[in-house]
């Protein structure tokens, strides 16, 4: 069985020195990047314990908070992979300053908006920013780190800031809304931002791609319609009705969407998304489980985050404590999870993950307004569990699945599809609890859909950690392999 491959779509010869470059501290940049890291990640999640406090200051519906979240994520989500193209054209650093600037530019209005709409239009600017950080800021560490045994090590210290800042993002965001106000949640990335900017313009080196991917302006088009009228179908047809006439088009549109880009990807020389990829199984199934768990965590976060405070009247702060049990299990997990893919392959660390998924939302069916703390907090720490096993799992199956030349590819996609799935999570969780609110129930007996969906997606894990590991779903990926010559990578200008 195959093991984890690290690689990136960062021009490094194979006969390149096993030094950095002179004047580069290499260990310094990734701790720049890894801030970058932490500002995308982080903002993903401590919005969500501030959801009620900013729906009390600026009057906003449920709708409106789904869209608070989602602007964020569906613009990372939509500009990931051509953030990456430019940056690979134009420069690397150039494009991670210009991403750290507009960050920083969105953070600030976002803390200065004075309606709902104006806030969910900034986190589009912060989204923007985003995009142009975490794919960029892995290009540039994979590049100064030309040793391969510290490239991996590197590599390991990313991976595990990743699962730290989506786990310290509702603690903090608790403590600051409660303590200072929800505007604050959004201040405490501008010093980040200056001080990354600081340095990334004294010690990161400039860098660009030997073979510059051409543009798909087309594609690029043809997916943010895609998952733009996706889930504006699905966040506003509970007010609309699900057979409304503005629902039936706006889903026609998403499916015509689909149609069109599956289309042209596969008749364009260099597509953003080559369909072909997804013949081999285990790649197809790191995007099915990324976007699988990371809808149902992000669903999950946003509907415990209004139970804990609305239903159960708790603060801010002690709803950020009730994650605890979460951040601790996935930041302590991923590193034991990316170790045990190394050795024993993708399955043990999938099957594992699935049983906690499970259990998690087995846990959560009952839910109701005397619902035991214990219960939510074994809920909370399985559901990390299972999250910190499987995300080193999808990154494997995403880059092993493919041939080593597209795994740059591969990889920027396994991250978009995160980013889809948490978009498509906090619009399902809160489209299927409307429409229960609708008809009458309780907030929480409007959940129990939810957790009986997601109780289904951990049991498509479970399948998934088996069948991707056969022998049927290995010899795919060599098939795979044919219809992409490898090239040699050579040094970056």
């Amino acid at each position: 069985m195959r093991g984890p491959v690290n690689h990136s779509n960062t021009e490094i010869s194979r006969k390149g020195s096993a030094a950095s470059p002179p004047h580069v501290h290499p260990y310094l940049v990734l701790t720049i990047c890894c801030a970058s890291l932490l500002l995308v990640g982080m903002d993903v999640t401590i919005v969500n314990v501030a959801l009620p406090a900013i729906q009390l200051g600026l009057h906003a519906s449920l709708a409106g908070l789904q869209w608070l979240v989602d602007a964020y994520t569906l613009t990372v989500a939509s500009l990931l992979m051509f953030s990456g193209s430019m940056a690979d054209r134009f420069g690397r650093r150039r494009v991670f300053e210009i991403g750290l600037t507009v960050f920083f530019a969105g953070s600030l209005l976002c803390s200065l908006a004075h309606s709902i709409g104006g806030l969910i239009f900034y986190r589009v600017l912060q989204g923007l920013g985003g995009s142009m950080l975490n794919p960029v800021a892995l290009a540039i560490v994979v590049n100064v780190f030309p040793n391969p045994r510290e490239r991996v090590r590197a590599i390991g210290i990313w991976g595990a800031m990743m699962g730290i800042s989506l786990a310290i993002g509702p603690v903090l965001g608790g403590a600051l809304t409660q303590t200072i106000g929800w505007r604050s949640i959004f201040w405490i990335n501008l010093p980040i931002c200056v001080a990354a900017l600081a340095l990334t313009a004294r010690f990161v080196p400039e860098s660009k791609a030997a073979r510059r991917r051409a543009y798909d302006p087309a594609g690029q088009i043809l997916a943010l319609a895609f998952l733009l009228s996706l889930t504006y179908a699905i966040i506003e047809s509970p007010q609309d009705g699900w057979t409304s006439a503005t629902s039936m088009v706006l889903f026609a549109v998403a499916a015509l969407c689909m149609i069109l880009f599956l289309v042209l990807e596969l008749r364009c020389r260099e597509p953003l998304l080559n369909p072909r990829f997804f013949r081999s199984v285990p790649f197809a199934s790191a995007i099915v489980l990324a976007v699988l768990c990371y809808s149902s965590y992000a669903g999950f976060l946003f509907l415990n985050t209004l139970y804990l405070q609305q239903v159960r009247g708790y603060p801010a702060f002690q709803t950020g404590l009730c994650t605890l049990p979460f951040a601790v299990m996935i930041t302590i997990l991923a590193p034991v999870s990316g170790r045990m893919v190394g050795h024993y392959g993708p399955r043990p660390s999938v099957v594992a993950g699935g049983l906690g998924f499970l259990l998690s939302t087995l846990l959560l069916m009952p839910l109701s307004t005397e619902t035991p703390l214990p219960q939510l907090m074994l809920a909370y720490a399985l559901f990390g569990f299972s999250l910190g096993m499987i995300n080193p799992a999808i990154t494997n199956n995403a880059v092993s699945g493919m041939p080593l030349a597209q795994a740059g590819v591969a990889s920027a996609i396994a991250s978009t599809s995160r980013q889809v799935g948490t978009a498509l999570g906090v619009a399902l969780a809160g489209a299927i609890v409307s429409t229960g609110r609708a008809r009458g129930m309780s907030f929480t007996q409007a959940t129990h859909s939810v957790w009986w969906m997601m109780t289904a997606c951990g049991v498509i894990v479970l399948l998934f950690g088996w069948v991707t590991t056969t022998g049927w779903a290995q010899r795919s990926t060599s098939k795979v392999a044919s219809l992409f010559p490898s090239a040699e990578s050579t040094p970056a200008k």
